[in-house]
């Protein structure tokens, strides 16, 4: 791809490589550039920075598993998946998860998705006929 992406988003991790995998896994991501501080991951749609939270703040924070939900957060992005059944599958495998209960948008359909370590999501998938 050529020049720096326009647009995308840090998500700050405890468990930078576990992170990692989930989205690069579930999203289709490629890895662009990792270090042991950080990982960029690419796809068609948007950029993501993987970013390890330092050890100091990260030795407050406890992951639960099955991850907790971090709902008290101002951002939740969302991108869009072939198949809400497909992710719901993998990401299980990834150590996520994604919502049984989904919505009708004007041309998709939505769940929210939970990452390994509770940062939400929501995950659309195309809909013919506008939803």
């Amino acid at each position: 791809m050529p020049g720096p992406t326009q647009a995308g988003l840090f998500i700050y991790a405890k468990d930078l490589e576990r992170v990692v995998r989930f989205y690069a896994g579930l999203l289709g991501m490629v890895r662009l550039h990792t270090d042991p501080e950080f990982c960029v991951l690419q796809s068609p749609d948007i950029q993501l920075v993987i970013h390890l939270i330092p050890p100091a703040y990260a030795a407050n924070i406890t992951i639960t598993v099955p991850p907790t939900p971090r709902e008290d957060t101002a951002l939740k992005f969302f991108v869009t998946v072939p198949s809400l059944a497909q992710a719901r599958t993998l990401a299980a495998t990834l150590s996520g998860s994604v919502a049984e209960q989904c919505w009708n948008g004007p041309g998709f359909r939505a769940c929210n998705a939970v990452d390994p370590e509770g940062n939400i999501l929501q995950l659309r998938e195309p809909c013919l006929g506008g939803g």
